[in-house]
């Protein structure tokens, strides 16, 4: 039995032979493909630095040089040359800072619906130099922005972890102690926000940035089905044109007076406050800015609420 079993073992020697060289050689490969992988990687990550970098440097120039050069935009009335990015997306920190460096401040209180993480919104800077006011948002996240921050406790900045709607928008800034009359309220839920500030008609803030749909031409009057339950679903079926803005905005007693570069935000004045300080006709084919989306970037650090200034 013994010596049968040891031919049968030489007999198959060749084979596994060959099968352990067919291994090892399956090894090598494989070595060589996880080299090859992390070649790749290596070079998309560098290949993607280096698209990054250029495409900051085209941004830097656009903005910091060629703007200035521009007809349209080196106009000293119109806003887009004062565009400056501190916590906000895009360049409406410089935006609304020239906005009440002409007509001025009064309570220097500031109500904002759509916060994102609290790091990047139209607020945030404002917060940082020793405004106070209201965050509501439907994502708890930028609660986590506000933990350890003894600097934001208090009055400074009252907030709600809510959805607003049509029907709720008003009771939720009572619920706040939002006034009827304030600087600053900037509204940006994406879907419904047409429909947001139609509802809030009976308060006053002397500015109002609100987030339109550059997708659509600027001579058309055009917003999204309301639904009170229906949240943006990444698609460009959101919000509303800018002309539809334009309208409402007249209708409460408010004017276009720009727009952010990259097609994102839209800020309206008060009437009452305009005199001759911006660029009319205050009108949608006269400020309206394509959706540039992709141009957008953060040229500095990544954002952060700064040590508040009192």
């Amino acid at each position: 039995m013994l010596r049968k079993l040891l031919a049968n073992i030489y007999h198959r020697l060749p084979l596994l032979r060959e099968t352990h060289s067919l291994v090892c050689q399956l090894h090598a490969v494989n070595y060589q493909l996880d080299a090859l992988i992390r070649e790749h990687r290596e070079t998309r990550a560098t290949l993607l630095l280096l698209e990054n970098n250029l495409k900051a440097s085209q941004m830097i120039q656009l903005h910091d040089f060629d703007l200035r050069a521009h007809q349209r935009y080196a106009e000293p009335k119109r806003l887009l040359r004062y565009q400056a990015q501190v916590s906000s997306q895009n360049g409406e920190d410089g935006v609304i800072h020239e906005i009440f460096r002409r007509i001025g401040t009064t309570t220097r209180i500031f109500a904002e619906v759509g916060i994102g993480d609290g790091y990047e919104n139209n607020t945030a800077f404002l917060l940082a130099q020793g405004w106070t006011g209201f965050w509501i948002d439907a994502d708890g996240t930028f609660l986590k922005a506000l933990e350890k921050r003894e600097d934001l406790s208090g009055d400074c900045l009252r907030h709600l972890v809510a959805l607003t709607s049509r029907e709720n928008i008003c009771q939720l800034f009572g619920q706040l102690g939002v006034p009827v009359e304030f600087d600053l309220m900037s509204l940006d839920i994406d879907q419904n926000t047409y429909y947001l500030w139609e509802a809030l008609r009976s308060f006053r803030p002397r500015v109002v940035v609100i987030e339109y749909n550059a997708a659509i031409p600027p001579d058309i009057e055009w917003k999204v089905r309301y639904d009170a339950n229906r949240v943006w679903d990444g698609s460009q079926n959101f919000g509303a044109s800018l002309k539809s803005f334009e309208m409402l905005g007249r209708e409460l007693g408010y004017s276009l007076v720009g727009c952010d570069f990259g097609g994102t935000n839209a800020f309206f004045v008060r009437d009452d406050l305009l005199a001759d300080k911006f660029a009319g006709p205050f009108t949608a084919e006269n400020h309206y800015e394509p959706a540039r989306y992709p141009m957008c970037h953060r040229r500095c650090h990544r954002p952060a609420i700064l040590d508040r200034s009192v």
